[in-house]
């Protein structure tokens, strides 16, 4: 009898390396898939985040890596006891024997309901799985995997969960004329500045939970977990596309894109080291032709009074003028019709359909 694959769990920079490297073999000759910076993932390792490889039995070969870890918060948000995975890629023949480990696993916890992923670390942050658009290429802070991966989840029981279009969009002038909104002299538009970055980041991270309290997956970002999500933004951040909304002084409104620079990321294989990051700032006017709209939110209290609907007018403007093409936004629910007629009102489209999937144990 053949022995099966088991996990073992990543202990050694070896290891690391053979996780990191493993999307390598999965996506050769793929240049669609924007793997994770590799800073990323090594900081979640030295932070203590169980990552495993499951390895062909005698070769050793690598067949698939994931995570395996939990969160009480988002375990109290949803109301139920997860198993978490992420960064999961694997072979076509490994899908049973990961998804059996997995399962596994998460059972051999004794406490855990359910598995829910793939996450990286919390799907406020980042991961899910692509299940249409296979043509258009991933980017930064987003999904991208063959569609055999769709069918691998489902073929093993995964149901959807959240499931959520990213979009893409022509930078087209801004329709004349300023927004009546702004007659109201309590409103102002305020822009980024990388001299006051940390300040703006604070602001940021209130708004952003606040504005996302509502949804059901979205569990608080504290002040560490946001300065690690945009450890390096300073040297990148366009000034221009970071805007935020008070009224009478108070923040009520933000949005936050970046530069594309998913063509690099591909490029350097999501190594991110000093040396590539002095090339990325050397030539970073050759990444300003798109954009990626990470977040954008309102506070409840304000929302439907055209907040987001005057803030995305005033980006498109400075998209525009700053030579910008097409933008690109990270996942939006299809329960959130608000945010998909504000792209189509951009004359956007979805570009990727997107779901995380949960079993139960």
């Amino acid at each position: 009898m053949t022995a099966a694959p088991t996990l073992e769990r990543v202990v050694d920079r070896r290891g690391l390396g053979d996780f990191l490297g493993f999307t390598d073999r999965v996506y050769a000759a793929e240049p669609r898939f924007v793997p994770p910076t590799h800073s990323q993932v090594r900081r979640w390792w030295r932070e203590g985040v169980p990552m495993y490889l499951l390895r062909e039995p005698g070769t050793g070969a690598v067949l698939a890596r994931t995570t395996l870890h939990t969160d009480a918060a988002f375990d109290a948000r949803l109301g139920r006891r997860y198993q978490l995975f992420g960064l999961t890629e694997f072979t076509a023949p490994a899908a049973e024997p990961l998804f059996a480990a997995i399962t596994a696993a998460g059972r051999a916890a004794g406490d855990r309901e359910a598995l829910f992923g793939p996450v990286a670390l919390l799907p406020n942050q980042a991961g899910g799985v692509i299940t249409s658009g296979y043509p258009d290429r991933g980017f930064v802070d987003s999904a991208y995997n063959p569609p055999r991966y769709v069918t691998a989840y489902e073929s093993y029981g995964f149901v959807r969960r959240f499931e959520s279009d990213t979009w893409i969009c022509p930078v087209t002038p801004a329709p004349a004329g300023a927004d009546p909104l702004l007659a109201d002299p309590e409103l102002r538009v305020h822009r980024g500045d990388p001299r006051r970055l940390d300040e703006q980041l604070d602001l940021l991270r209130e708004l952003l939970n606040a504005s996302f309290a509502q949804l059901d997956y979205y569990t608080e970002i504290s002040d560490e977990q946001l300065r690690r999500q945009t450890d390096g933004l300073a040297y990148l951040l366009d000034e221009s596309l970071l805007l935020y909304l008070t009224r009478a002084d108070r923040p009520v409104a933000f949005v936050l894109c970046i530069p594309d620079i998913s063509e690099f990321v591909v490029r350097v294989r999501g190594n991110l080291n000093l040396v590539n990051q002095l090339r990325l700032l050397a030539t970073r006017r050759r990444y300003r032709r798109e954009a990626v709209l990470i977040v954008k939110g309102v506070l409840p209290e304000y929302q439907g009074r055209g907040y987001q609907r005057l803030l995305s007018a005033q980006l498109r403007r400075n998209l525009h003028a700053g030579g910008y093409g097409t933008l690109r936004s990270t996942y939006v629910g299809r329960d959130n019709p608000a945010s998909a007629a504000q792209f189509r009102g951009m004359g956007g489209r979805p570009l990727h359909g997107y779901t995380f999937y949960e079993k139960a144990l």
